[in-house]
């Protein structure tokens, strides 16, 4: 229903109508879309995570200080773990082998017909210096091989190999290969000339220890039975022994650096050719666009190993200067497009033909209004360039033609880390764990970055 019109409605404004201004105040354009990008929680989380990867980086090694390159072999592989209390073990004592007087060293037999033996028990106490095994001898049987696995065997898979007895009237075995204090299985199968297909099986517990020389280094007063706290590893260690969260501080600095300085460097080309090309036209553009599609079409991988080559960079050394150079020449092709197009938009809009009547020189409105108009659209390009060059970089390092050890990178962590990923894979987790947040991170960001500064989708409330 239509209110009717009253007297009221044309009646004459009084001063305080004039001076109580509008209702809302006006906002600015990146005030807009800050208001529009908070409302997105999805590009906030990003946000926050994109703050806590940088802040990891730059605060991380004043709060971490080991050196990510101080290998510790006592220490090789070691995964993660909160407590770090260990046992002073005592000098262990010499290792004698078993042996079955009776028994001929190297007896005729068929492999296929030999047991497993009928006990399997250990030698002493079980630490992670030493685990000693003892069984049944195997009549006919001319060598044993001894499995260990962290999972309890099952089927025809027995664990990984640890060693061979290569004589029948032998029936122990020192394991004293990387011990952790876990729980492990031990198999032994009977072999002459073949391998059967019967194993005994024990399950061993060992516990948290440290030998006597390495307790000596931690406080040297350190003495059997007492208890000594190892500097913690809540990452582990590598197969060095190098502490992995201090190797993930250090090369997400390698990493970040290459991803922030090539786009920044390539975008801020592309943008000053698609400004140049898309304001003047005419055959500037024309050999500008030309040049840029010829630069699209390089193969980035053989300009990267050209580079590389023209550099001096030897296999096995480290190539971040050659990649940069790589990134930032090939990589400005989008933002030059992009830059191009925006420009060809605004050159005739009613601003820049005002600046342009009132004296404007073409450096000056391309500088002052035209570039500054598309910022946004170029600030978009940049976070979606800065995951596709940490990507590129662990690519490239993972092959072999980026970062190389002992020089960290997410990518080159990566590299090591799958060579021993079914063992260890805490090696590879993190590192890829950290490529992979921070690539999405970056990505949504963007996503949430190109609608707030959209201007279609500017509020109207």
């Amino acid at each position: 229903m239509i209110r009717p019109v009253s007297p009221e409605d044309f009646a004459p404004a009084t001063h305080a109508d004039l001076v109580r201004g509008p209702a809302r105040p006006s906002l600015s354009y990146w005030q807009d879309a800050w208001l529009r990008l908070k409302r997105n929680r999805q590009a906030l989380v990003s946000l926050a995570v994109v703050c806590a990867v940088l802040l990891f980086t730059l605060v991380g090694p004043l709060l971490w200080r080991v050196d990510p390159g101080q290998p510790v072999l006592s220490r090789v592989s070691e995964p993660p773990r909160w407590s770090n209390a260990a046992v002073v073990l005592p000098r262990p004592t010499p290792y004698e082998e078993v042996l079955v007087p009776d028994a001929p060293p190297d007896p005729p037999g068929d492999a296929a017909n030999l047991p497993a033996p009928a006990s399997l028990t250990l030698l002493g106490e079980p630490t992670v210096e030493a685990v000693r095994l003892r069984w049944a001898h195997v009549p006919g049987a001319a060598g044993y091989l001894v499995y260990r696995s962290t999972s309890k065997p099952g089927g025809d898979y027995l664990g990984l190999p640890m060693g061979e007895v290569s004589a029948g009237n032998v029936v122990s075995f020192e394991d004293a290969f990387n011990l952790e204090p876990t729980t492990y299985w031990y198999s032994v199968v009977a072999t002459n000339g073949s391998e059967s297909r019967a194993a005994a099986t024990v399950e061993v517990k060992v516990p948290a220890g440290i030998s006597l020389v390495d307790a000596k280094t931690i406080d040297p007063r350190a003495k059997p039975g007492d208890v000594v706290s190892p500097p913690r590893r809540p990452f582990g260690t590598d197969d060095l022994g190098r502490d992995l969260l201090a190797r993930l501080i250090a090369g997400a600095r390698i990493s970040l650096f290459i991803g922030f300085t090539a786009p920044f460097l390539s975008i801020l080309i592309g943008v000053f050719i698609g400004g140049v090309a898309g304001y003047f036209g005419g055959r500037l553009d024309h050999w500008l666009m030309r040049i840029t599609d010829f630069v699209l079409a390089l193969p980035f991988l053989l300009f990267m190993i050209l580079f590389r080559v023209a550099l001096g960079v030897r296999p096995g050394e480290s190539g971040v200067f050659p990649m940069l150079v790589a990134m930032i020449v090939l990589s400005w092709t989008g933002a030059a497009r992009l830059t191009r197009g925006q420009v060809l938009q605004l050159r005739e809009s009613e601003f820049v033909q005002a600046s342009r009547l009132l004296g404007a020189r073409p450096l000056y409105l391309l500088v002052r209004h035209l570039l500054p108009n598309t910022l946004g659209v170029i600030l978009v390009a940049l976070t979606f360039a800065i995951p596709s060059a940490i990507f590129t970089e662990a690519f490239l390092s993972f092959i072999g033609m980026g970062v190389a050890a002992p020089t960290p990178s997410w990518g080159s962590m990566c590299n090591d880390g799958i060579k021993t990923f079914l063992v260890y894979p805490h090696e590879f987790l993190f590192p890829a764990a950290a490529i992979s947040v921070t690539v999405l991170a970056f990505n949504l960001l963007g996503d949430g970055l190109r609608d707030a500064l959209d201007p279609r989708m500017r509020s109207v409330e």
